[in-house]
């Protein structure tokens, strides 16, 4: 007897059953558990029977099948199975914490590491147990909820804590001789601003749109916060309990800081622009460091709202990102796709097409878009295949390894690349090299049919003749299939986002590089429903082909709106993105960077100044002032020499032609003077 098929409703009525009627002593578990949602644990087999009985009127019977069968049958069905382990329990009160696990002591918190949270709760003196709210989104049981429920409970009083206090309230120490972690912080960019990595916090939202961020690592790294409440904000015997147990060596392997716990919300309120719009561009005056805030909010939509500086992206992250420059010389072949040279085998030119950084960039999206709407089975069978190919491929012997087709015609393969695999056929007088479509064997192999003759390939491409590569094709798919293994069970493919970012994007002549892809970029348009043709179509492995751009790809422009490298932006182009204007004094925190509160403020006084008369020039306006990013040059220069080597000359440029330029000039140093602080030392000359 196999285990019986039984749905996903009967299951939870089976864990409803056993919660109400309890597990016989003989069908307890010995080795796994089914961990349910509730973190609850039930035996797997015992599970299975009930859910039989349930649904099939069956006997509650376990003997037809074993722990392994019945623990693979749930997994399969994505199902959370672990090895039985035993529960520990901390109780954490203002006096002491302890643990049922003898090893546990506060004196080595880094040991939280191995652990994974199953339960946290509030118990108050008088016996009343208080869970965690969840918030919309956030995950159940993880490092976080316990300093959560402990913000829950005492919310109002840490809120009404004043800020030195914030600053100062104990987190967490490592081991008696290592510093105290602490505060309490309003923000993930202020807790950076003390030292406190933003990838290591946790933040609890509060009070319509405020937070509150402390460091937060592994299971034990909050304990003493939560001991401080209680000491500060609770009543004599008020307790919380922290149900855990050991990881298991997947989890262990799994590096949970690569992924935020929980989303909660957008750091920069310019990536939910972009998220609802689709295409933004960012205009304005130089300096205003757009293209920087362009990699902010990319940085900021990747990491899931965890943190904006581009530079903690791991580097499976950072390739949903990609950054291209335009100029007058780009075209579509850079962009989209076009024919490029290649030198032959026998040493004669060619030429060969090849994909833009946007369609490549896209194909990456677009692969993970479709994958995360396969069901686990398909894309199991799909590695399985890929693996499969990579094993054939690598223990080919390019040139040497000698494939027989039916017809006795024999062939090797002389080359492999990623589109194509390329064959030499000695015995044939006419065409002694052909090439065949990497595509089509994958999809043949795919699609788990079997293929023993040239009808069998027509009918499965749906055409009415056949091609003279679908013999080699023949060979090479059951050569492969020989090496295919089963399908492991893997879990199915999140949905991620993908940002493209253009700087200087009226730069380049925006309807040579786009083409047709105006059509698909339109974010009405996205989708199989915005699907075109490419130039080149006719040249593609499948003619029949089409591109589209998914959902999950985001497009950021920059443009400088004083640039006359290109006299007017496509109107095409124009109507599908969302214009955004940056104001010179819009992006004066980057100044923060200066580590220097004097200099910084004397930067903010100069150029607000210097704006003010720029503005007030005839033939200029506030699209010629200066932008915050060209007073970041102050960490290795000094004013006067900004002056001289960069705003001078830009300044020139700005009124080369005007009438009494030496005037102008003169009133912009002087304006640029007026903002230094007492004391400082002006340069007069230039």
């Amino acid at each position: 007897m196999a285990v019986p098929k039984v749905d996903g409703q009967f299951i939870a009525e089976a864990i409803k059953y056993i919660d109400e009627n309890g597990v016989p002593w003989h069908n307890t578990s010995t080795k796994y558990e089914l961990v349910w949602e509730n973190g609850n644990t039930y035996p797997p087999k015992y599970v299975i029977a009930v859910a039989n009985h349930l649904q099939n009127g069956a006997e509650i019977d376990v003997s037809g099948y074993n722990a392994v069968e019945a623990k693979n049958y749930l997994t399969a069905k994505e199902y959370e199975i672990q090895i039985k382990q035993t529960k520990y329990e901390i109780t954490i009160t203002s006096d002491s914490v302890t643990s049922t696990d003898d090893s546990f002591t506060m004196d080595n918190i880094s040991a939280g590491d191995v652990f994974k949270p199953l339960d946290v709760s509030f118990v108050a003196v008088d016996g009343t147990v208080i869970k965690r709210n969840y918030g919309k989104g956030e995950r159940r049981n993880t490092n976080q909820t316990l300093p959560r429920i402990a913000f829950q409970i005492y919310e109002k009083q840490i809120a009404a804590l004043p800020v030195e206090e914030k600053e100062q309230f104990p987190i967490c120490q490592y081991a008696p001789d290592k510093e105290m972690i602490r505060g309490i912080y309003y923000s993930k960019d202020e807790a950076k601003a003390h030292n406190i990595n933003p990838f290591s916090t946790m933040s609890y939202d509060y009070d319509d749109g405020r937070q509150f961020v402390i460091y937060s690592w592994n299971i034990f790294t909050t304990l003493r916060f939560v001991q401080e409440c209680l000491t500060r904000f609770g009543n004599p015997g008020d307790s919380f309990k922290l149900v855990y147990r050991e990881k298991d060596e997947k989890e262990n392997a799994e590096e949970e800081a690569v992924k935020p716990a929980e989303f909660n919300g957008y750091l920069n309120p310019y990536s939910t622009m972009l998220v609802e719009s689709k295409n933004i561009i960012f205009r304005g005056a130089p300096g205003t460091g757009k293209t920087y805030l362009a990699k902010e909010i990319a940085t900021d939509i990747i990491s899931n709202g965890y943190f904006d500086d581009y530079t903690m992206l791991t580097d499976e992250q950072k390739q949903q990102v990609e950054f291209v420059q335009f100029h007058p010389s780009y075209d579509y072949s850079d962009f989209v796709e076009g024919l490029r040279p290649k030198t032959n085998e026998d040493g004669s030119m060619g030429f060969e097409l090849q994909d833009g950084v946007f369609k490549k960039f896209v194909d990456k999206a677009r692969r993970n878009y479709e994958n995360s709407k396969k069901s686990t089975e398909v894309i199991a069978n799909e590695l399985s295949v890929q693996e499969a190919m990579k094993e054939f491929f690598d223990d080919v012997d390019t040139g040497n390894n000698t494939f027989k087709t039916k017809t006795g015609t024999e062939f090797t393969i002389t080359d492999v690349d990623d589109e194509h695999i390329y064959l030499s056929i000695p015995q044939n007088a006419s065409i002694n090299s052909i090439r065949l479509n990497i595509s089509e064997i994958r999809q043949m192999l795919e699609s788990g049919r079997e293929f023993n003759k040239l009808k069998d390939i027509t009918e499965f491409f749906n055409i009415n003749f056949t091609q003279q590569r679908y013999s080699y094709n023949l060979v090479i798919f059951n050569e492969i299939q020989k090496k295919k293994k089963a399908a492991k069970i893997i879990s199915q493919e999140e949905l991620k986002k993908y940002v493209f970012i253009i700087d200087e994007i009226n730069r380049g002549e925006i309807s040579k590089i786009f083409g047709e892809l105006f059509f698909a970029v339109d974010p009405g348009y996205r989708g199989v429903a915005g699907e075109v043709s490419t130039q080149y179509a006719n040249l593609h492995a499948d003619s029949n082909e089409k591109f589209y751009i998914p959902d999950n790809v985001y497009i950021i422009g920059t443009m400088n709106d004083i640039d006359r490298s290109v006299d007017s932006f496509d109107f095409a182009m124009r109507r599908r993105f969302r214009f955004v204007e940056l104001r010179a004094d819009e992006r004066l925190e980057m100044l923060a960077n200066l580590n220097n509160e004097e200099k910084e403020a004397e930067a903010i006084a100069r150029m607000s100044a210097l704006n003010v008369e720029i503005a007030a020039t005839e033939g200029l306006n506030e699209n010629y002032q200066i932008g915050a990013s060209y007073f970041l040059k102050l960490k290795n220069i000094d004013f006067d020499q900004l002056w001289s080597d960069y705003l001078h000359p830009l300044l020139q440029e700005y009124i080369n032609g005007m009438y009494d330029e030496e005037g102008i000039m003169e009133r912009f140093k002087k304006a640029y003077n007026q903002g230094k602080l007492d004391g400082a030392d002006v340069d007069e000359s230039n």
